[in-house]
């Protein structure tokens, strides 16, 4: 992208404000350098990112960056030797620890936000570091006594020597020789115990005089009596120290170790941070997703193919469009105050790609060119849009000459600079551009000026540029009317408040309003009379015109408003009969396990009622009395037994897009623009074979593309089958061996055919018989391609991770 443009357009005025909404210093910095990609497929990826942590922040606040920093600095330093202080360690825990728990966070979450979550199984762990640090720092960066034995003891011997100088000198302060004290307390100086003297008794008390207050009156004085202890004190201080130093140089070397792993974390967590930034500002906003829509190409008519018909052909001329798609709804400028931005619409019809838009000064030109550049370098920056629809081409370039250019060091005119400008944009433009261009030819004689601006429109209409531009020449209105592809735009005045609305209407040239404010400031009818005698009949029937293009503008809005308003209660109305479709669902199956419950409470009775009578036949005294019972059993299990369970419902018809999708369909996930091949199905998810790598995908998500002949499913007779996620633990603590190792190997079966990565199986500790058993169990299996100990905080030696082929 043209980096003079983007600051013209001011682009990184919107990346500050995204930076306001990251979490940590690498992801702010990641904000303000962040660049619209050209990449359509990229483009779509960053929005969809977008979209899903914008639904996660609603959903689950409990989802944050957590105590990141950017430590790349401390890990960079560790490598190069430095002993790294407490605090740089302290930092790097904290986050490898948000990163551990983020990424756990969003794995959990990976059906519904499976873009994350990619980006989750990415961030990388370091749990030896993490207990390495825990475990010899403290919250406040002090270093543990327990961090060493060698530690431990100087600071036991440290307690005791102090105890032992605190013993001595409250000795002192007792005895009668306090007399010659300033004041009873003890003191520090220069690392040493001391205690206040007054100047004139300072023989008094034999020692070592350490300082002397500013008055003169006091002399600091380290008793004779704990010299001995207190050489004995500092030097334990510095033995402290300096096995405090060998500690942090340790716990730096093993940082050193991992390092390069350190700084993938941070970059990973600084992208997620921004995606969750540019989700924050979506919020505030109010932002839409764009729709991203390929360069459409037109196909040029080709002569007759009979000589004669060609000798009559006259070629038609040649469609410059490029291709090109600009479509917003009531967009936004974002850098102007909500309650202050009037929404404007800068829809494009499909044969417009050079717009030229007239209109009174301060009207707001500039505001719809700047906000144009900026809803396109926002869209294909990842961020949402400030409108309420949008669709878009992925430009290659943004090019923008707006506002005033004058080069005081450069000796320029405001027009010399505005040309050099457009010099170079018009030796870089192609059709894959978009260009904006404020007041072209303005700054010099208004004819040379106007046929400037209309070559330039020429030049940029041949290079298929799409173009925007502000103008105040009528000559462009006409160039605008009679040239295909080009289309007038006008910015909207309010006569009756003598103010622009800061509204543009496209396919409308703007009316020049002046004898309307004439009149209405209060101009004598005279004057205006003559004036517009002046102007000639033609230019009065044009107002005329123009005046009933309004109006006529004006009703068809107000009949597009009235239609959508009735969209609007027809869609709630539509919402309504879903739910309550949905709760007469849900009553229904009420009653049908109200019904089943009753069934089995009747169904329990008989077995009954046949359990007493078979041990009424066993307790028989007579011939007669077993002959009569065995009548009474005969009938009760010949009789008709009331059917009481429910019939079988009429299964609810599947979606279209589930009837059409099977096992090895080739299908295109929508929201990645890629092809794949299905490998499992459920009710709504598929997972899909992109290449080496496998991923979910939504149904809704998959158009259909192909499948083998010969795999044709029979729709109507053939169920799809797939395998259900037993989850992602079993729990056998308490079985037996053999009733442990049959559960595990059911659920080993099952996460296998449900495509899961991993399981968990919890055995527990106990006497170890079950955890062997399983472990050599799973030794064996051959869909098991390796096993692991849980981890701290995952349950240690009692649980056992399985990784699958």
């Amino acid at each position: 992208m043209d980096t003079k443009s983007l600051h013209t357009l001011e682009y990184h005025k919107v990346l500050n404000i995204l930076a306001g909404y990251t979490s940590f210093s690498a992801g702010e910095e990641l904000a303000r350098k962040l660049q619209p990609t050209t990449d359509q497929i990229l483009a779509e990826q960053w929005q969809q990112e977008t979209a899903e942590a914008l639904l996660l922040l609603d959903t689950h606040t409990n989802i944050t960056i957590g105590g990141a920093r950017d430590v790349r600095r401390p890990a960079e330093n560790s490598t190069r030797g430095f002993t790294l202080p407490a605090e740089d360690l302290l930092d790097i825990r904290s986050t490898l620890i948000a990163a551990r728990t983020l990424k756990r966070q969003l794995l959990k979450v990976e059906d519904e936000f499976s873009t994350l979550a990619v980006i989750a199984e990415l961030v990388e762990e370091a749990p030896g570091l993490v207990d390495a640090i825990s475990s010899t720092i403290d919250e406040k960066g002090e270093v543990l006594d327990s961090a060493s034995s060698k530690l431990g003891k100087i600071r036991s011997d440290l307690r005791s020597v102090h105890g032992r100088i605190q013993d001595k000198l409250q000795r002192l302060l007792n005895s009668s020789q306090n007399q010659w004290l300033q004041e009873p307390l003890i003191s520090m100086r220069s690392g040493r115990y001391v205690v206040p003297v007054k100047t004139d008794a300072k023989g008094r008390i034999k020692g070592i005089v350490h300082d002397q207050s500013g008055s003169g009156a006091t002399v600091w004085v380290e008793p004779m009596a704990t010299v001995d202890l207190n050489n004995e004190y500092r030097g334990l201080q510095m033995s402290e120290q300096a096995e405090i130093e060998r500690i942090l140089a340790e716990l730096s070397a093993k940082v050193a170790d991992v390092a390069d792993r350190i700084i993938r974390i941070v970059e990973r967590m600084a992208e997620l941070d921004l995606i969750f930034a540019r989700a924050k500002y979506a919020a505030i906003i109010k932002g839409v997703p764009p729709q991203f829509v390929e360069w459409r190409e037109f196909e040029q008519p080709k002569p007759p193919k009979h000589a004669n018909e060609r000798a009559k052909w006259t070629p038609p001329p040649r469609n410059l469009h490029p291709g090109s798609t600009i479509w917003i709804r009531s967009a936004r400028h974002p850098l102007l105050p909500p309650h202050d931005v009037i929404p404007t619409d800068l829809t494009l019809d499909d044969d417009t790609f050079t717009v030229l838009i007239t209109g009174p000064n301060t009207g707001g030109k500039t505001v719809s060119l700047k906000t144009t550049g900026l809803m396109v370098l926002m869209a294909q920056s990842g961020m949402h849009l400030p409108a309420i629809e949008a669709r878009l081409t992925v430009f290659e370039d943004v090019f923008a000459d707006i506002g005033d250019e004058q080069s005081i060091e450069q000796s320029l005119s405001t027009f010399s600079a505005h040309m050099t400008n457009i010099i170079r944009i018009l030796s870089r433009v192609d059709d894959r551009s978009l260009v904006l261009l404020d007041e072209l030819g303005s700054g010099t004689d208004p004819t040379e000026g106007a046929a400037l601006a209309q070559s330039v429109t020429n030049f940029l209409r041949d290079k298929g540029a799409t173009t925007f531009i502000a103008t105040h020449y009528p000559e462009l209105k006409l160039y605008a009317d009679q040239q295909r592809g080009a289309t007038n735009a006008s910015m909207l005045f309010d006569v009756e408040t003598l103010s622009p609305t800061y509204e543009m209407a496209i396919g409308i040239p703007g009316k020049s309003n002046a004898f309307a404010i004439a009149r209405r400031l209060g101009l004598d009818e005279t004057i205006l009379d003559d004036a517009m005698k002046l102007t000639g009949a033609g230019s009065n029937e044009a107002e005329n015109l123009l005046d009933a293009i309004y109006d006529l503008r004006d009703k068809i809005s107000s009949e597009e408003a009235a239609a959508r308003l009735i969209r609007r209660q027809l869609e709630d109305e539509k919402d309504a009969l879903a739910r309550q479709l949905e709760q007469l669902e849900e009553e229904r199956e009420a009653v049908l396990a109200e019904a089943q419950e009753e069934a089995r409470q009747k169904i329990a009775a008989i077995e009954e009622e046949l359990r007493r009578a078979r041990k009424q036949i066993r307790d028989a005294q007579s011939i007669n009395k077993l002959k009569k019972v065995s009548k009474d059993v005969a009938a009760l299990e010949e009789g008709e037994v009331e059917q009481i369970a429910p019939k079988a419902t009429k299964a609810r018809k599947p979606t279209s897009n589930r009837l059409q999708l099977a096992v090895g369909d080739k299908v295109t996930v929508k929201a990645l623009n890629t092809e794949g091949e299905i490998i499992s199905l459920t009710k709504y998810e598929a997972m899909i074979a992109v290449g080496r790598l496998q991923m979910r995908a939504k149904l809704s998500d998959l158009e259909f593309k192909s499948r083998p002949k010969d795999e044709e499913p029979e729709m109507e007779s053939t169920p799809l089958v797939s395998a259900r996620s037993p989850g992602v633990e079993l729990d056998i603590r308490g079985r037996r061996v053999e009733e442990g190792l049959s559960e595990l190997t059911s659920f080993i079966d099952q996460a296998y055919l449900s495509q899961m990565p991993w399981v968990r199986i919890i055995h527990g500790k106990g006497t170890g018989k079950l955890r062997t058993a399983v472990r050599k169990s799973l030794k064996k299996n051959k869909h098991v391609s390796s096993i692991e100990e849980g981890k701290d905080g995952e349950g240690g030696a009692g649980v056992t991770v399985v990784k699958f082929n």
